[in-house]
């Protein structure tokens, strides 16, 4: 087993960071103040819990969890199977397009925070855990109020015109406060909870949801219902001793349940409250990332690549809705992303993972009836979040939290095992020389060191996006042509990306530099042969020959075959 000292180091690691992720936010210094900066964070994070876990909890992991071993060297293979095979350029690959960045380091990073996370034993370690989301959740709730009533001090383009957070969408800051309320009311039903916490936690939660409604957000009214449904049959549960209540409740649960989907389907008469136009184009962007899987069953089409791919994978009816020139670069499903990213063998190694959560929720819940406030939290917070992730756009601020918590409730069920706690207690009597040898071990290399050792790596591994979006924020500021060709040419701190190629084409067409415009515009379609808009300003500059200009065209067919106006 871990010291006591090892496993508090890799809780707080994962407790302040994950808190850490899901609120910084930095802006005027870079042009996407959101997933870039997030992605750095969620580096430091991930490698600081990893190593320490590596150093100190490897024979621990692979005594209890093996099976999550499995799943996830098999999610590592086919992640390295759909690099190697996709056509997309292999930066886009590790690191993602602009604005997303959910790409292979990006899983890998979160594999990290699984992995660390269910080395976990302790309640303390637990609790920790709960109260960063708590800290995320308080910093988003009076950050919201405040833009609400007073604008918002953050200096970010809001084409949506409602509130963001600190995850620059109204989506993902409803669904992000729908988890955290629904959290707060299971936390807050724990026993030894004091009178003014709960009526404080109670203030927070009804300014939680009126930033929900601000948001305009359907998933987070969604969320943060199921949420309150699931906190409501822990508590039927634990108070009546026959089943039939529990079983009543979930009866009618369900039918709401029933309700709520058909609304969301424009059937039945809560369709007024629940129905978007935005759900029918969901369904074309499932049905397009369905497609891309169907084509490339063993492989899938790449890390973030859906956008290459939407215009040939999409149906003949994405044309007419939501329109020929509407497209996206996620499916707005992270299951359905995964599935596209890399094909079945991703996708079915992905579920595996979840399914050990499930599991781990399922022999929890059989074998305690109490009300355990620690489960229930991590419980309902878990669900929560996969319910948003079936309808929401993949969001490292989100994400951090569907990992970190499946991890929890792996590491909980463990950890509540009769006879681990049992066997605990036999193996601290009879090997104490083994827990000296591992407290020695610390002193020479403490797990504090090996995190912060950790910390720095994954800041290296994950500052590429940030560090070329940068450079590109200064080159845009500059308005010198040598800095805007300087924060176009390649290297490790600038990775190269079709939507900066394409903006540079523009700005530099726009200024007349019709050399320098037609020069990038050749890099971007040398660079990826696949992204559309690259060939579109080939097409449109005004130094493309019109050799060039009929290559254009062909391949914007080619990319958008059903389209008969590929121009717009």
């Amino acid at each position: 087993m871990m010291t006591h000292a090892s496993e508090r180091t890799i809780a707080r690691v994962l407790a302040i960071g994950s808190a850490l992720i899901a609120v910084t936010v930095i802006s005027g210094t870079v042009t996407d103040p959101v997933n870039v900066t997030k992605l750095l964070v969620l580096g430091g994070v991930a490698c600081g819990a990893f190593g320490a876990m590596l150093a100190f909890g490897l024979r621990q992991i692979w005594s209890d969890s093996k099976t999550l071993l499995v799943f996830v060297g098999l999610f590592l293979v086919a992640s390295l199977n759909t690099i190697v095979n996709s056509q997309a350029p292999l930066v886009q690959s590790i690191y993602g397009v602009y604005g997303r960045n959910t790409a292979f380091i990006t899983y890998l990073f979160l594999i990290f925070i699984l992995l660390a996370t269910v080395v976990l034993r302790s309640e303390s370690s637990f609790k920790a855990i709960i109260w960063g989301l708590f800290a995320a959740g308080l910093v988003n709730v009076f950050y919201c109020i405040w833009a609400i009533i007073f604008g918002d001090f953050i200096p970010w383009s809001n084409p949506y015109g409602n509130i963001l957070g600190t995850f620059g969408n109204p989506n993902f800051i409803g669904a992000f406060l729908g988890i955290f309320a629904s959290a707060l009311v299971a936390y807050n039903f724990k026993s030894g909870i004091s009178v003014k916490i709960r009526a404080g936690s109670a203030v927070v939660f009804l300014l939680a949801v009126y930033a929900i409604i601000n948001s305009n957000a359907i998933q987070g009214r969604v969320v943060v219902a199921a949420g309150l449904g699931i906190v409501g049959f822990y508590l039927i549960r634990s108070k009546f001793d026959k089943v039939f209540a529990p079983i009543i409740y979930l009866v009618f649960a369900s039918v709401a349940g029933t309700f709520a989907l058909l609304g969301a389907l424009q059937i039945g008469p809560l369709t007024k409250y629940i129905y978007k136009n935005s759900v029918s184009l969901r369904g074309e962007y499932w049905q397009a990332g369905w497609n891309m899987a169907t084509d490339h069953p063993l492989t899938g089409v790449g890390f973030d690549t859906y956008g290459d791919w939407y215009r040939r994978a999409r149906d003949t009816q994405a044309l007419i809705l939501p329109g020929p020139n509407t497209t996206t670069n996620a499916a707005h499903n992270v299951p359905f992303d995964v599935l596209a990213f890399g094909g079945w063998p991703l996708f079915l190694s992905y579920l595996g993972i979840i399914a050990l959560s499930v599991i781990a929720i399922i022999k929890v819940t059989t074998r305690q009836k109490k009300y355990e406030g620690i489960f229930v939290t991590l419980t309902t917070a878990w669900i929560c979040y996969q319910l948003q992730s079936i309808i929401s756009i993949n969001q490292i601020g989100l994400a951090i939290w569907g990992w970190l918590l499946g991890g929890a409730l792996i590491a909980y069920e463990i950890s509540t095992r009769p006879e681990k706690n049992l066997g605990e207690g036999v193996s601290a009597k009879g090997n104490n020389s083994k827990v000296a040898k591992k407290a020695q071990g610390e002193t020479i290399f403490s797990s504090t060191l090996i995190a912060g050792v950790g910390i720095v790596v994954g800041l290296l591994l994950a500052a590429p996006p940030y560090s070329a979006d940068a450079k590109w924020r200064t080159a845009l500021g500059s308005q010198d042509v040598n800095v805007v060709e300087q924060a176009l040419t390649p290297g490790y701190l600038n990775p190269a990306n079709s939507s900066k190629y394409v903006n540079a084409v523009q700005i530099l067409e726009s200024s007349k530099l019709y050399d320098l415009a037609y020069k990038y515009a050749k890099i971007a379609v040398a660079f990826n042969p696949d992204n559309f808009d690259s060939w579109k300003v080939l097409y449109l500059i005004t130094n493309s020959s019109a050799e060039e200009k009929a290559t254009a065209l062909v391949e914007m067919k080619r990319l958008d075959p059903n389209n008969p106006n590929v121009l717009g």
